[in-house]
């Protein structure tokens, strides 16, 4: 069979083990797909469904193919987090007691992913899978279709799904029908039971390239080829990442950054204060790891110059860590590192937002006094 992966995509490591298993013809029933958000992982599990369904090779125009790339039933069972109904019982279909409002949404979101494979569904009020997806998930399956030579059930963030809609999943993945594939993608594969793991034939997503999300972002969602590259070096490898970046005004965001370093260094801890309150009011708490993750990265581009590296994330700053590194050279810049992700991993858990504002300041006014 031939292969027809955009490679421009990424994962190669992830698509040749797929390809393997695909030119074996010994298809698994259940696949784990394994990776951090905006790599790749839905986009792999929808061509994955379109080469296992083609004869030979994979030929766009084919009207399978394209209903599987539509995400459209009987061929898959696309099952993501969607909120509760008004009165919703766990008899109701997943979105039976939606509003039309709630509806619509769902409906655009569904569009809006399989027009971009790296769309992050998020609808209001949708905390997890629901216990009413997974009982759907039973009944579609029970449905026998022998035209269609292999349905797909794609999970998306499988790992929302609590305890009793895992139990649920479990009874479909120990006894599945012929011609049934089962995809879970997740981000967060501890939070599966072992019982779902151990049914599952796992596949690792690694972070994209700065080459591949380059690619990503001006292919799909039109950023300009120069701020993509700007963008990489901050993203992790995501292209949600990427996003999230672009939606908190990147380029003011680094700005801001800067003047918090500077002033925390010179001891200007009330303009320091001002600054980083100002930046994370209102923010969620992806948003101010994000900016964590930018004030270590300034100091891992300090600790590298002293190395003779110059493979920087601030690349305009490549004097002011010269004159850093001469002002303050016997700093410990690695407990500093430390502090900082101690910090990022108290985002979110019951620690105020206050106290890790002037953490922050603190941790980084004090590299220069030990």
């Amino acid at each position: 069979m031939n292969i027809l992966w955009d490679k421009n995509l990424g994962q190669e490591n992830a698509i040749e083990h797929l390809s393997k298993i695909i030119n074996s013809n010994r298809i698994p029933h259940a696949f784990l797909f394994v990776g951090r958000e905006g790599i790749g992982k839905h986009y792999a599990a929808v061509k994955f469904a379109q080469f296992i369904n083609s004869s030979d090779e994979l030929d766009e125009n084919n009207p399978i193919v394209k209903r599987i790339e539509s995400l459209s039933e009987p061929y898959v069972k696309f099952v993501f987090p969607l909120p509760r109904g008004k009165g919703e019982s766990a008899d109701d279909s997943p979105t039976e007691k939606l509003s039309q409002d709630q509806i619509e949404e769902v409906t655009n979101a569904i569009q809006n992913k399989v027009g971009n494979p790296y769309y992050k569904i998020e609808i209001e009020k949708a905390s997890g899978i629901k216990i009413n997806s997974i009982r759907d998930v039973r009944r579609f399956i029970n449905i026998n279709y022998d035209e269609i030579k292999y349905r797909l059930i794609l999970i998306e963030d499988a790992h929302l799904m609590n305890e009793e809609a895992q139990n649920a999943l479990l009874k479909s993945l120990e006894e599945p029908p012929e011609g049934v594939i089962f995809i879970l993608t997740t981000s967060d594969e501890n939070r599966l039971l072992p019982t779902i793991k151990s049914r599952c034939w796992a596949i690792n997503f690694i972070p994209l390239s700065n080459e591949n999300l380059v690619y990503i972002l001006t292919k799909y969602y039109n950023v300009e080829k120069d701020f993509a590259q700007k963008l990489t070096f901050f993203s992790d490898g995501s292209v949600l990442e990427a996003l999230r970046l672009i939606n908190s005004n990147f380029e003011e965001t680094i700005e801001k950054v800067i003047d918090v370093l500077r002033y925390s260094l010179a001891k200007k801890y009330h303009s320091a204060y001002s600054v980083l309150n100002e930046l994370f009011k209102d923010k969620k708490p992806d948003f101010i790891k994000q900016v964590i993750t930018m004030l270590s990265r300034w100091f891992s581009d300090a600790q590298k110059e002293r190395a003779g590296l110059d493979d920087f994330y601030f690349d305009q700053d490549k004097e002011t860590f010269m004159k850093f590194n001469q002002k303050f050279k016997n700093t410990d810049i690695n407990n500093l590192l430390v502090k900082l992700d101690e910090l990022s991993n108290s985002v979110g858990r019951n620690v105020g937002l206050n106290m890790i504002t002037t953490s922050i300041i603190f941790e980084i006014s004090a590299i220069v006094m030990r």
